[in-house]
Parts: C-alpha cells; structure tokens; sequence
C-alpha cells in the first residue's frame, strides 16, 4: 500500500432560515416569523449577530480537524443564506481565513433566493469575498414558482441574474428544476432554454422528487407521466449538449472547464468541515494502523444550536450533536455512491487513496461489472457505462457489505 495522505478539504456552511418554506423541500430549513410581505424587511428577524457568533465558535471548535490544511472550497447552503447580511458574510470568511486559512484560489459560493437579493446585494457578496453565486431559480414559468411555493417571480429570476453580472460574477449557477406538477415536455425545455439563454457557467437541472416530510408528501400534486419525464430528460440533455454544456454529474451540467469545485470535491469522497445547524461533515485521519473517517451532524434546531454552547460549555465542540466512524466494510460502497455520480468516473487510484482499502479488495466485484457492461473496462478509471448510470442503484449494491 503507498503511503497514505489526507484528501482536500473543504468547508459546508448553513444558513437554516427562509422566508417561507416551499412543499418540495426536505432541507433543514426554518420559516420566518415574519409578517412583512417584503423579503428584504424579513431580515431584522433574523438573531444575525448571535448566529454569526455562533458559527465563528464552531469553526474555531472544529478547526483541529484541518489539521494543517487550507480550505480549498466554502459553499454556504440552506435555507436562504442570502437572508443574511453582507458584512456578516465577509465577517465569517475573514474569521474562517485568520482560524484555519483558505486557499488563494478557493471556490466560494452562495446560495440566493431571486426573491431576496438586489444589485447592491451582489456588489456586496463579492466585496465580501464571494466569487461563485448559485440561484435558486426553479422555473422561469410563473405558474409553476407559484405551485412550488417560491416567492419570486420569472422577471424577478432574470433580473437577480443579470444584476449578478453587472456586479462582476463571473461564475454562476442556476437550479433548475423539471418534472414539476402538470408540467408538459415543452414547458420544460422551455424553462432550459430560458436558462440556457442567460448563459449562465453551471445548470443544476434536476427532476423534482417527492421528499418524506414535505408538503408534497402528504398531499402530492398531479405529476407528469412517466414517458414525458423520459422525454424532458433526453430532449433537455440534447439541448444542454447543443449548447455547449457538459454533463459531469448525475444532474450537473456546466461549460468547459466550470464544473463546481465544492460539488467535485464531495463525488470524490474528500473531506469537509461543516458548521451551522444541522450542517454535516466527514474528517478522515491517518495513524499506523491506517486511515479511518469520521461523519459528524451539528445541532439540527435553529434555536438549539444557538444555545449550544451555553448548554454544553464543557463539550470539545458544543455544536455537534453526532460523531461516528464510518465502519471499514462500508467505505467502498461510501466511496462509490459519490464517485459514481461522475459521468467520467475517477481516477482508480481513488480508491485506496479515499478508503485505505486496496483496490484488489473489490477487483471481483469490478470484474463483474465490467462483463455485465455497467462499469467501463479501462483499467485506470472507476466508472459506469451509460448503462450502468442508467442503473446506478443496481451498481452500487454490488459494493454492499456482506
């Protein structure tokens, strides 16, 4: 086995507060407590200084697990992290910058509601030193942004994008979403080739699925038929191919050379700390027995992870509520539930390299899926067939444990 070496690490940051919850959602996101119908007045009910406070706290708490490395990529998710201000956004990067350091060339990206944000919103996100926006757009049809509970509207979607460009983004993602309820195959690609049209550098074009504990789930909306959700995929991925997108990933699609280097980072199984509430993160480390990795899940409640740390002052980190190892048996089959979301695969040496594991270990297993056609059988890269990616669930269970 070559000597083993820690993967990149990466940092996940989560803002838990929208200003209204939509159906769809199975996020750890809260609504506000607001009655204003103005977005940008919801902000006062937000405790920013004391959230703010208590993020600096968790990184500081958590910033041994770097152990000696950068922080090469920052996504703050949520929620809506666009909810909070400005200065408390470069606050925390120059707090993160002085605990554990961030790489010259980090990837730093935002997520925004087209619903809360405005020009100045976007001169003062890069200010902040945030170089990657990604917009929760939905649809830019306005029937569908009603059935999906969003707050914007399609003009406001268009407008937050090119704000977003006049600001000085040069790296912007749009969510997109199809299969949406009474959705038809041409108001689908219709809803693309609006995106495409932006010329945005990422698409996150992805079917919506009905969540467990979601408004949808208990009273689902009239979907489409399965034949049209067949044909919105192959005539969508045509036009995104048309256009001069690449797909890299189960659901990303981007121009040349942006693919979203946080997103890669998880299909790689690298390591990320993770802060805020119900934020989660996976650390590996290496000793003489070899490397092990850990998950680990900080406070899910909102107002629980603000008290963390009265509550839990002698704690190593207040903030984290679940801690575990991820057993040795089930890293090959943690490792291939990201990597196999590629659509090229990865490098095989991957492997040991992210699991400790030999490849030899799982050569059998490999053998078999390259004769059944749903793993390549380039002897460099882990990856499927486009069969296989069609088949991915069958895949991976192949690498089960026994």
């Amino acid at each position: 086995m070559d000597a083993l070496s820690l993967p990149p690490l990466s940092l996940y940051i989560h803002i838990p507060w929208c200003v209204k919850k939509c159906p769809y959602c199975d996020f750890n996101s809260h609504e506000l407590n607001s009655s204003s119908s103005n977005p940008q007045k919801a902000q006062p009910e937000l405790p920013i200084q004391a959230y703010l406070d208590a993020l600096k706290h968790d990184i500081d708490s958590d910033a041994h697990l770097a152990q000696g490395r950068l922080i090469s990529s920052i996504f703050f998710g949520g929620g809506t992290p666009s909810l909070f201000p400005n200065w408390a956004i470069k606050s925390l990067l120059e707090h993160i910058h002085r605990t554990v350091g961030i790489a010259p060339n980090a990837e730093i990206t935002l997520e925004a509601n087209p619903g809360t944000t405005e020009r100045d919103t976007f001169d003062g996100l890069l200010h902040a030193g945030v170089n990657r926006l990604s917009l929760g757009i939905q649809s830019f049809n306005n029937t569908q942004l009603s059935a999906l509970g969003r707050i914007h509207s399609a003009s406001d979607a268009g407008t937050a994008f090119k704000q977003a460009r006049q600001a000085g983004f040069d790296n912007i993602n749009i969510d997109l979403m199809h299969g949406l309820p009474e959705q038809s195959c041409e108001d689908s690609l219709q809803d693309l080739a609006t995106a495409i049209d932006l010329a945005p550098e990422h698409l996150s074009w992805y079917q919506l699925t009905i969540e467990p504990n979601t408004h949808f789930y208990s009273q689902t909306p009239l979907l489409p038929h399965e034949d049209t959700l067949g044909n919105i995929q192959e005539q969508g991925h045509a036009l995104l191919q048309q256009a001069g997108f690449e797909q890299y990933e189960t659901s990303a699609y981007s121009q040349p050379h942006k693919e979203s280097a946080h997103n890669t980072h998880y299909w790689h199984f690298d390591d990320y700390l993770a802060i805020g509430a119900g934020a989660h993160g996976k650390i590996s480390f290496i000793d003489a027995k070899g490397l092990s990795a850990y998950r680990f899940q900080k406070t899910r409640l909102p107002e629980h992870y603000l008290q963390a740390q009265a509550s839990h002052p002698t704690k190593a980190n207040p903030f984290t509520a679940k801690h575990n190892q991820i057993e040795p048996r089930d890293l090959p089959l943690e490792f291939m539930m990201n990597a196999l979301r590629l659509t090229d695969g990865v490098d095989a040496t991957l492997f040991e390299a992210r699991t400790g594991t030999p490849l030899a270990s799982i050569a059998s297993v490999l053998r078999t899926l390259q004769k059944q056609q749903l793993l390549t059988d380039n002897p460099h890269i882990i990856g499927t067939t486009p069969t296989g990616h069609q088949y991915l669930n069958s895949v991976l269970e192949a690498f089960m444990p026994n």
